[in-house]
């Protein structure tokens, strides 16, 4: 069924476009954005959307789904991504975390069960800390995505973390400006392995990729686990805060 768009007219719905080639993509609703005649915007289900077009004919077609959160007996035991709608054809899902050298590790599978990589994340400094995140895909160096102070391997960021997490409760409790450790304006994230560059982040919503070779499931996994639950989308899970 389509939808009123430029000049009230019925607009068609955008197709779904391939996952695995995606080169540039943002988890949204946003399917047709304001344009010219188009003087607001066209929403559909929750995805993560490939922009395309221009002008009145841009759109961000969909190409993977979130199908939302598993849990038994009120605990989080996993996420599933979708390439329909309706959750029907699983693509990848994302288990519950395991403790691994002290940081929190959330195995990534395809539809047959086998583990296609990892994310993890130095979770026992998350209260005091923008966590370092780290995606694991076999055969692959590490990807880091990091700050300035978080330098070196994982088990290295947990190493330090203690001293780093001192310094941070001091910097709260200075005005902005006088030491904070926040920064001024938001900066998009860089993610690299071996020093290569392999993809861009921002508002952990939004990526551009810079390597054929990264798995797009892993960097699905790593959006969902950083996705906070809302009353819009009460199904998108996720990473407890304790």
């Amino acid at each position: 069924m389509g939808t009123r768009g430029s000049g009230g007219r019925a607009e068609p719905p955008v197709a779904v476009v391939g996952w695995a080639e995606a080169w540039e993509f943002r988890l949204d609703t946003e399917e047709r954005p304001a344009r010219g005649r188009r003087k607001k915007a066209v929403h559909g289900p929750l995805a993560f959307r490939v922009p395309g077009g221009w002008g009145e004919q841009r759109v961000l077609a969909p190409c993977a789904f979130p199908a939302g959160e598993d849990s038994s007996l009120g605990r989080f035991t996993g996420l599933r991504v979708c390439t329909d709608p309706a959750g029907v054809t699983l693509l990848c899902s994302v288990g519950a975390a395991e403790d691994e050298a002290g940081m929190r590790a959330f195995p990534v599978r395809d539809a047959a069960g086998a583990e296609i990589g990892r994310v993890r994340t130095a979770a026992p400094l998350r209260k005091v800390l923008n966590p370092e995140w780290f995606l694991d895909q076999p055969g692959r160096p590490e990807v880091v995505s990091r700050h300035d102070w978080a330098r070196g391997s994982a088990s290295e960021v947990v190493l330090r973390g203690a001293g780093k997490a001192t310094l941070s409760v001091l910097g709260s409790m200075l005005s902005p400006g006088e030491g904070g450790d926040r920064p001024s304006a938001r900066r998009a994230r860089e993610w690299r392995a071996d020093g290569e560059l392999v993809m861009t982040s921002d508002a952990n919503r939004a990526f551009l990729l810079r390597a054929d070779w990264l798995d797009r499931r892993l960097v699905f996994a790593y959006a969902l686990l950083r996705t906070r639950v809302s009353r819009k989308h009460p199904a998108l899970a996720l990473l407890p805060e304790s």
